[in-house]
């Protein structure tokens, strides 16, 4: 069973990268065409949707990097409260932010955005509002308050390619897999959990060298 598992992992690894490369120059010519189109409502339309599979060729790409083990982390001293209010604002989407002491900690602050905003996003995406996020020592935590995580998420983790429950939502479950990805070369936990009053639960734990 566990050769099992290793093999289709390693499978979802290559599936990922040849993906990412094959649609790599397609997707630049496609840029490189929709700026020459004429300004227009059909024009804004096609601009729209190259950029969202923009995103999704830098989502792939991001994974494939992580899966290869290319991600280096460069920790610094930041203010953690700040940084992650930073992050929730840039996603453009509301969310409550509380910081309790303003601790301080030494990370990869633009990993850490990363990580902050694919969970906000994906709250707001996949749950309900309000979606809450809680700054206390070292440990952030991101809340909705949706139909919570699907089982199947909880026992394995995420897995790109899928969402898990119907009620969740439609998306690739590229998120999740890149927030894990990234807290992985920080040196930080990344838990999911469903809360008992109804909603999903992420909680970043930073590693240990973290300090209030």
């Amino acid at each position: 069973m566990a050769s099992a598992l290793q093999e289709r992992l390693l499978a979802e690894q290559r599936f990922t990268a040849d993906v990412a490369h094959e649609l790599r120059t397609p997707l630049m010519g496609l840029i490189t065409s929709a700026e020459l189109l004429p300004e227009g409502e059909v024009t804004e339309l096609v601009r729209d949707r190259v950029g969202v599979l923009r995103a999704l060729v830098e989502d792939l790409l991001e994974i494939s990097r992580l899966d290869a083990g290319a991600e280096r982390a460069d920790h610094v001293p930041v203010p953690l409260g700040g940084v992650v209010e930073e992050s929730v604002r840039r996603t453009g989407l509301p969310a409550r932010v509380e910081v309790t002491a303003h601790p301080m900690a030494d990370t990869d602050p633009r990993r850490l955005d990363r990580i902050i905003a694919n969970l906000v996003v994906n709250a707001h995406r996949h749950g309900r509002p309000p979606v809450e996020v809680s700054v206390r020592g070292t440990t952030i935590v991101v809340r909705d308050h949706g139909p919570g995580f699907p089982d199947t998420l909880l026992a394995e983790g995420p897995r790109r390619f899928r969402t898990g429950a119907k009620e969740r939502g439609k998306g690739h479950g590229l998120g999740l897999t890149i927030a894990l990805g990234q807290a992985q070369v920080i040196g930080a936990a990344l838990d999911f959990a469903n809360a008992p009053d109804g909603g999903a639960v992420a909680t970043v734990r930073l590693e240990a060298g973290t300090r209030d």
